[in-house]
């Protein structure tokens, strides 16, 4: 038998405990195994904790079904008994101009609705939020911001909605196609306006000024080719300790805002994660596709809506006073058939939206590159979110991805980078 040269031959029985020792190691030593790691984080989170989150989230599927059937009651009342003709009417002696009528309509019907809706807005908004520890606000501030909202609501409506019976009355067969091809101007003009004239009447908006936390996110912003040179912080903890972040605005105010909650509740890898996903959207440009998927959505919805209101008027019309569908005492009878449509397209809305956010979520980790601090903010969502739905649960109502999911993507993102994570947990195979 021929043998090793003589220096190999020395080197021989080394090399082969070395191999034996490396062969024993890979072995024993475990692998990061991110489904494992998933269930190591949700185990964090006490049962105690975890089924409150479970009981406010679960809740809010019967009140949306409460909130549509609640409404259509209404609808019914303010017809039944003439409260719309009456408002109509007097809309109609004040002046004689069609589309200053139809403002002064609205505003006044969106005045008795917030009044016959105040008691349930006040236990779903307000009650609820305490009984959960998620409100912040006193009897006087949850007040007041409802005040502030209905008179946004009063004039935005008005304009819009007067605009809206002009071309109904020009064409009543196909004032829903009409409204369709405006839907995304009126979207994008009222997002434009959103930053600089709403937003601002409910929290402040400053400059976010500590460098530590600010210059990493303006360098992912340059990175990433994001046109930002400042960042934004707003007061939210005077409403809730939820954390959150955004995007808002479109065209020349597009801004990228986090919560002073984010900036006190979370680490710096946490905001930092946060913060990456917020600028996904902006490089996906979710603004302008949401903007188009939903006025696909809206527009089937006005459909939907032209027929229901003619067959209810059919049936319903001449005992309640209505006139046809170009009359602003209808407009209870509008809003319900979008109401009811939009309540059936609750999947395809909520998917809409939740096909973003999985979408932001990636390129937040790419961006990022936190995945544990992704990971536990997921975590802190779970305050008001329920943390591992079932599959068609979560497809049907949720608007985010589940925590469980979340979590899981950056487990799973975290076992293809490890070598950037030399302290990343372990666990046994």
């Amino acid at each position: 038998m021929t043998q090793p040269p003589r220096p190999f031959a020395r080197l021989l029985p080394g090399f082969l405990l070395l191999l034996g020792f490396a062969t024993l190691a890979h072995a024993v030593v475990p692998a990061f195994d991110p489904v494992a790691e998933t269930e190591k984080l949700l185990n964090t989170l006490p049962a105690e904790a975890r089924a409150k989150s479970d009981a406010y989230f679960e809740g809010g599927y019967i009140i949306q079904v409460w909130n549509l059937v609640l409404g259509l009651a209404i609808t019914w009342a303010l017809l039944k008994f003439g409260v719309t003709v009456k408002l109509r009417d007097v809309a109609e002696r004040v002046i004689k101009i069609r589309y200053l009528q139809g403002v002064i309509f609205i505003a006044l019907f969106a005045l008795v609705s917030a009044i016959i809706d105040l008691p349930n807005d006040y236990y779903v908004g307000f009650i609820r939020e305490h009984r959960f520890g998620l409100s912040n606000l006193t009897t006087g501030g949850w007040l007041g911001e409802q005040v502030k909202g209905l008179v946004v609501a009063m004039i935005a409506l008005s304009l819009i909605g007067s605009l809206l019976y002009l071309g109904i009355r020009k064409s009543p067969q196909r004032w829903w196609v009409r409204a369709s091809l405006a839907t995304p101007f009126f979207m994008i003009f009222l997002m434009v306006l959103a930053p600089v004239f709403v937003m601002p009447l409910f929290n402040k908006y400053t400059l976010l000024t500590d460098a530590k936390v600010r210059d990493p996110i303006l360098s992912m912003a340059r990175a990433n080719g994001v046109p930002v040179d400042k960042v934004y912080q707003f007061d939210a903890s005077k409403q809730s300790k939820r954390v959150s972040a955004n995007v808002s605005g479109a065209l020349n105010t597009i801004r990228v805002s986090l919560n002073d909650n984010l900036l006190n509740r979370c680490t710096p890898g946490e905001v930092q994660a946060v913060m990456g996903h917020e600028l996904g959207h902006y490089v996906l440009n979710h603004v302008y596709k949401g903007v188009i998927a939903f006025t696909l959505l809206i527009s089937a919805g006005f459909w939907f809506t032209h027929w229901f209101f003619g067959w209810a008027h059919r049936r319903f019309g001449a005992g309640w006073g209505l006139r046809g569908i170009d009359d602003f005492a209808g407009l209870p009878l509008i809003l319900a058939g979008f109401s009811v449509f939009m309540f059936l397209a609750t999947p395809v809305r909520n998917t809409l939206t939740r096909t973003n956010e999985v979408e932001a979520d990636i390129f937040g980790l790419n961006a990022a590159r936190q995945p544990d601090g992704f990971a536990t903010t997921a975590l802190k969502l779970s305050e008001y979110r329920k943390l591992a739905p079932g599959k068609w649960e979560e497809i049907i109502f949720f608007t985010h991805p589940s925590g469980y999911n979340r979590i899981l993507m950056a487990m799973r993102w975290k076992a293809e980078h490890l070598a950037e994570f030399p302290s990343a947990s372990l666990t046994e195979k």
